[in-house]
């Protein structure tokens, strides 16, 4: 019986790979086929870096209205794409730039461009940095009121007035008034492009895939001749194929950019089981690393938990608030905002919180539960370092955290085989974590140069043949399933450690929780899920090759750390990102202009441009207008210049303001990697 339960499951694992297979043939056959090559994703047939007639004022407008002195990778040739009236297919790390690609076609074309995004926090965002650069950008939905609505619909029939509108998937799929509107806008050739961020959310393949996402398909067949643009962090090659079919994009012009962050350090510790421990290791973290108030971002498995995660927090000295769907609209916006304008240092939030933020300097990302998937955590970790400054993105992992997350997944497709991806990394004690996102999006492997806790820190690792353990432990379980008994993770690994005390005298008991994760991993168990009235309930199981656990067949081996090494690292990777004196004064100054022109620090002066400033100290508005541009120069040029002043009479050093004190103590291997880090210019749209 289990012989042909591995066939099963290897014909399952083989179906879904002939699947990917067949995309991907498909795809070639079209590149190789003449008659085909049409309808293939374009992606080098055309010079999308060449000279073009929109050239000079597409580089007046990045300048001088929003203060980009270049290009960085990709943008241009997206730019050149969408301009030239080609659907476009971008797949794009956090920190790109992704809404220049759209923002930038939006204001060189006439007429109004029409931008999807899932999230109202995000729009606020967008739509706050926009008006602050003098674009007139609204937004349409569950929060526009009756005034706003009207004038925004009286700008879709006459094309002006509106420059970028974005609104929720769910006014496309729901409201027949806004698409009878925007067929009317583009009836009269107002229409200009449709740009859907956060793409993935229409595959079912996607890591969050969303129903209202499903409808936009509808766009491209109503307005077939209007340039849509899907922008994504993260698709596989299966969810890129699906996108395209989903959006009715076939001959888009396709664009991916690595995965690499080169500025992420990523880093998974072992978590307590005690609940009050594991807030007393983050706050700690923070505290000790980010004495600053440098901004970060703590996700939570559940509602309940942030709310206790941020009050504990709190009590322990830490300007903290929660962030989650259950909250009134106003309740939320202002949590967003308090933060964006580094009022408070840390938000604790569900996933529901931060896709596609617009905040570039969030130095840190901390999980205390486990991810759904690795798509799904690289878009989470990736809202830290999006202005290129080195950060640090920490998970905290137990094996009991699983089960929490296979119970709410296993009904997705590829829902628990993405889960046990995430839990890989999270056991890997060798491995580097950087090459498990290389090897994910299939991408060739590229050197970490130290920015993970497993490139950088040498730490004593065993590997423990636990052959004799797991069989224990697969002959307790056959005992039960013949007595129609079941049991939990937790129930088997409490069985283990009554029954069999000399396995739990030698193995600790995260060790044989770890033991049973192991054995998922491998199928030599499985997880199966009862449902009940207010939950649904994860049972571990005999798997397709328990078999070969009891006959000897198999040997089972877990990494076990060295008990002196389980605690040091983290202390040992203490740094802030440091500024100049000139540096901390326009960071103060920014934050102050930020709250009089309500908008954010980051949309006055952004981390590359006060670093610039600080190295060439101008002396005139044309001098700062060079680094600037003109409009943030004429709106805040004198406050800046008379800051400038002031420091240079001071007579004050030019040195690190903001200390790193950690860097005594940091290994050889992570020192060396912070001079390398490579500096992405940040910008106002990310």
């Amino acid at each position: 019986m289990s012989k042909i339960q591995v066939l099963l499951d290897r014909q399952e694992k083989l179906y879904e790979r002939q699947s990917e297979l067949k995309a991907l043939l498909e795809a070639c056959r079209a590149y190789g086929n003449p008659n085909a090559a049409e309808d293939a994703p374009q992606t080098a047939l055309e010079n999308w870096s060449g000279t073009f007639d929109w050239d000079s004022k597409a580089d007046h407008y990045k300048f001088h209205v929003f203060g980009i002195s270049k290009y960085r990778a990709n943008q241009r040739e997206i730019i050149n794409a969408v301009m030239g009236g080609r659907d476009v297919l971008v797949i794009m790390a956090a920190g790109g730039g992704k809404s220049l690609c759209y923002q930038l076609p939006a204001i060189l074309h006439d007429g109004i461009a029409l931008v999807i995004s899932p999230l109202i926090s995000l729009i606020q965002d967008q739509v706050m940095g926009l008006k602050s650069l003098d674009i007139p950008a609204s937004m349409l939905t569950s929060t526009t009121g009756k005034e706003e609505e009207k004038f925004i619909y009286k700008a879709l029939e006459k094309g002006e007035g509106v420059k970028i509108l974005y609104v929720t998937p769910e006014k496309i799929s729901k409201s027949k008034r806004f698409m009878s509107k925007l067929e009317k806008c583009h009836h009269g050739g107002h229409l200009s492009l449709i740009a859907i961020d956060e793409a993935h959310c229409c595959s079912q393949w996607g890591h969050d895939f969303r129903p209202d996402y499903k409808n936009l398909g509808i766009l491209k067949i109503q307005f077939p001749n209007v340039p849509m643009l899907a922008l994504t962090a993260t698709a596989t090659r299966k969810v890129q194929y699906d996108l395209m079919e989903m959006l009715h994009i076939p001959k888009c012009v396709k664009f991916v950019s690595t995965v690499n962050r080169p500025n992420l350090f990523y880093m998974v510790r072992e978590k307590s089981s005690i609940a009050k421990v594991v807030i007393d290791e983050i706050a700690e973290f923070i505290q000790e690393c980010y004495p600053n108030n440098e901004s970060g971002i703590v996700y939570c498995f559940s509602r309940k938990e942030c709310e206790q995660v941020a009050a504990e927090l709190r009590e322990r000295g830490i300007s903290a608030d929660y962030y989650h769907a259950d909250m009134d609209v106003n309740s939320r916006e202002k949590v967003h905002m308090r933060w964006s304008k580094n009022k408070l240092q840390v938000i604790v939030g569900t996933v529901a919180f931060g896709m596609g933020i617009n905040k570039p300097d969030v130095r840190f990302v901390i999980h205390h539960s486990l991810s759904k998937s690795m798509e799904t955590y690289y878009q989470e970790s990736g809202r830290a370092g999006r202005d290129g400054a080195p950060s640090e993105c920490l998970l905290f992992f137990r094996p009991a955290d699983v089960p929490r997350q296979s119970s709410m997944v296993f009904y997705e497709n590829s829902g628990l085989q993405n889960l046990y991806d995430i839990v890989r990394y999270c056991q890997s004690k060798r491995k580097c974590r950087r090459s498990a996102f290389f090897q994910h999006f299939s991408e060739p492997l590229r050197d970490c140069n130290g920015m993970c806790d497993n490139c950088a820190f040498s730490s004593d690792i065993i590997e423990v043949d636990v052959s004799g353990h797991a069989k224990i432990m697969v002959s307790l379980l056959q005992d039960m399933q013949e007595n129609d008994q079941r049991l939990t993770m937790l129930q088997l690994v409490d069985k283990i450690k009554n029954k069999h005390k000399e396995i739990g005298a030698e193995l600790r008991r995260e060790e044989l929780e770890q033991l049973v994760i192991r054995l998922i991993l491998e199928s030599v168990l499985k997880e199966e899920f009862q449902h009940t009235a207010y939950a649904t309930n994860a049972y571990v199981k005999i798997g397709p090759l328990a078999k070969q656990v009891l006959q000897g067949k198999m040997t089972v081996k877990l990494e076990i750390s060295s008990k002196q090494n389980k605690t040091g690292n983290m202390k040992r990777v203490k740094h802030s990102v440091t500024l100049s004196g000139l540096e901390f004064k326009l960071d103060r100054l920014r934050k102050e202009l930020s709250s009089g022109h309500g908008t954010t620090p980051h949309s006055i002066l952004s981390a590359q441009q006060m670093s610039m400033i600080s190295a060439r100290k101008p002396n005139s508005m044309e001098e700062l207008e060079k680094i600037i541009g003109k409009l943030k120069t004429e709106r805040y040029g004198s406050k800046i210049l008379e800051e400038i002043k002031k420091f240079v009479e001071s007579d004050e050093p030019d040195n690190d303001k903001l200390n790193d004190e950690g860097s005594k103590n940091r290994p050889t291997k992570r020192r060396k990697t912070k001079n390398n880090v490579v500096l992405i210019e940040s910008s106002d749209d990310e």
